[in-house]
């Protein structure tokens, strides 16, 4: 099980909940939420990833707008995340992961996951800081598009999702070729904690996937 601690970045403090690995040491990753905050489903994943030999962080960056954010999976949780999402934007969000990276203290061995905004900013991770990334059905994805990350990366996109249509991950399989996941689910088939969008199958396979990633990238 993690705990919080407090991770000082260039964006402002937040807090981040740590969970050490178990084990092995595999490397280091951060796990980057949803619109939700770092709620009790993103601890969950942080913590499972802990328990594969990985040491993990998963920072609150609404803490720059509000601290202890927690919001329910409802339109009214939705329409109070996004303008959180925006008001910390994206240059914030790198500067929050770098400030990350730098507390795991895991040179060339930590990675990123991050899930829908966290997907996006998985991927502009791997663009401008160069980690390995695992991104999940981010829908900001295709505003760099026109941009090579330094490093691998992955995505998953559920087949079902209203939000990333077949012309958009169209654009990402002509591009990034077999690194593009497609799964016959909905948006955020990971949350687990949300039946009216969470896939078993889709999520334990994309799970696999991201473990067998990060096991090649991250020696």
């Amino acid at each position: 099980m993690g705990n919080w601690i407090e991770l000082d970045t260039a964006a402002g403090k937040v807090k981040a909940w740590h969970a050490p690995a178990q084990g092995a040491s595999r490397g280091a990753l951060i796990v980057w939420q949803e619109i939700f905050g770092v709620n009790a489903h993103i601890r969950a994943v942080a913590d499972g990833y802990a328990a594969e030999g990985y040491d993990v962080l998963a920072p609150a960056p609404f803490d720059l707008v509000e601290p202890g954010v927690d919001l329910a999976y409802t339109p009214e949780g939705v329409q109070r995340g996004i303008p959180m999402m925006q008001a910390v934007g994206i240059d914030k969000a790198v500067q929050i992961v770098e400030a990350a990276a730098q507390y795991l203290d895991a040179p060339n061995r930590t990675g990123i996951v991050g899930y829908c905004w966290g997907g996006t900013v998985a991927l502009v991770s791997a663009i401008r800081l160069g980690l390995p990334a695992s991104s999940y059905y981010g829908g900001g994805n295709i505003h760099f598009i026109g941009e090579t990350p330094k490093v691998p990366v992955i995505f998953h996109y559920g087949e079902k999702d209203a939000h990333i249509t077949p012309d958009i991950t169209g654009q990402f399989k002509a591009k990034f070729g077999d690194a593009v996941y497609l799964y016959p689910a909905d948006h955020a088939f990971n949350r687990d904690a949300d039946p009216h969008v969470y896939d078993a199958a889709s999520a334990k396979l994309a799970r696999q996937r991201t473990l067998d990633f990060f096991a090649t990238n991250l020696k």
